[in-house]
This record gives C-alpha cells, sequence and structure tokens, in this order.
C-alpha cells in the first residue's frame, strides 16, 4: 500500500467480533498494525504497550487495530497474557485484533517478507504499521523486521504531524519535532504571507547560499 491509496473496504473476524472497516472507521483516523505471532516476546510488550497508549490515541480521534495470521482463538487467548504482562492496561484490552489465517489481508496490504509471501507455512507478518486518515486513505507507513519492537510515541508523534500539517497546510515538521516546539514555514509561502500567518513569530536562518527557504515559529 503506498501514501495516498485508498484502503480498500474489507469484513474480518477480531477480537471483539466481525467488523466492516470502513464502518468501524467511521470519521475517525485509524492506525492498522500487523505483528509476526501470537504468544512471543516482542509482540507481547508491543501489543501492550499500544494499549497502555489507547487514551493518548482516543485524544488524537484515531481508532487502533492490530492484524496477524494467527487464529481468533489464539488472539482471545494472548490477550489475557499481554494484560498480565502489561499490568498498567487500563481495564479491558482496548482494540480489536485482526484474525487473518488465510493470509488474505496480509498480502493485501503487502505486510509480509519478500522471500515468504508465497509460502503460507512460513509467512509471518513483519511489522507493517499504516496511519489511515478519515478519507481511508493511506498517510504514513512503517515496516520493521521481526527483530525490532516499535516506538508508541513515534507512532503518535507521526500522527500529531500528520494532523498538525492537515490543519496548518503552510508548515512540515522537521527533524526530531514534537508538539510546541518549531515548524517550519513551506518556502512556497512569501514572506509577507508568513509574517501575517504568523505575526512577530517567524524566525529567518540565513544560509551561505542567500537562498531564502528556512523559516520556523512556534505560534501555530
Amino acid at each position: 500500500m503506498r501514501l495516498g491509496a485508498t484502503i480498500p473496504n474489507f469484513k474480518t473476524e477480531t477480537t471483539q467480533g466481525p467488523i466492516e472497516f470502513y464502518n468501524w472507521q467511521g470519521n475517525s483516523w485509524a492506525i492498522i498494525f500487523s505483528h509476526p505471532a501470537d504468544f512471543t516476546p516482542v509482540c507481547t510488550t508491543e501489543l501492550g504497550r499500544i494499549a497502555v497508549h489507547q487514551p493518548e490515541f482516543a485524544k488524537r480521534n484515531c481508532k487502533v487495530i492490530a492484524h496477524s495470521v494467527d487464529q481468533l482463538k489464539s488472539h482471545v487467548n494472548w490477550v489475557n497474557d499481554i494484560k498480565s504482562y502489561c499490568l498498567d492496561i487500563p481495564g479491558a484490552f482496548p482494540y480489536p485484533i485482526i484474525a487473518d489465517p488465510t493470509r488474505e489481508l496480509a498480502v493485501k496490504f503487502d505486510m509480509l517478507t519478500e522471500d515468504q509471501r508465497n509460502d503460507p507455512e512460513a509467512a509471518k507478518t513483519v511489522r507493517a504499521l499504516y496511519i489511515i486518515d478519515p478519507n481511508h486513505k493511506v498517510r504514513l507507513s512503517m515496516f520493521y523486521p521481526m527483530s525490532t519492537g516499535r516506538n508508541v510515541d513515534e507512532i503518535l508523534r507521526c500522527l500529531d504531524s500528520l494532523q498538525l500539517t492537515d490543519r496548518l497546510k503552510v508548515v512540515a515538521t522537521p527533524a526530531n519535532w514534537t508538539p510546541g516546539t518549531k515548524v517550519m514555514i513551506l518556502p512556497h509561502v512569501s514572506d509577507a504571507e508568513a509574517e501575517k500567518l504568523f505575526p512577530g513569530a517567524v524566525d529567518k536562518v540565513s544560509m551561505p547560499s542567500g537562498v531564502n527557504y528556512v523559516r520556523t515559529t512556534e505560534k501555530y
């Protein structure tokens, strides 16, 4: 799934019952993320930490749904282990896990490694993640190998960046940006327009080339 692609609607079984994706997503942002297998240590930490951070995703109007090629019964049994390991999960396990034992969605969403995508016996999903906007468009993707767990703070940071730049289309977020720190004013915005948008709050950086393209602001 390339950036800008529309996530196709689909029906599937989950730990919270059957869903049709578009109806489940509604007008929210959504994150679909896959993990290699149930009852594995790194996946337990990932699903647990995302569950702990569920209130942060909810504050951003974002729903979360997990995926792997395991059976539904395996997911249901594993959730109890996740809750036991991550004791700071508030209340019931907060998001559904898709059961995709036929690998149909895994193939459709390109969640398999190149050498295993055609081997149903060996294939396990990698750590793929898609951030999807309310129009069902893929806005950001992440792919991690099985050996490397994801950083939940980075997922939230990316979601914050996407939502900010949708709201304020004249800025972009720089390397290592976090909410509240400086953003970059896009080059197509004139100095006069930038001053109108951010009165008294535009910082210009002089470059050796003499080209005026680095301007920042904290007032957004």
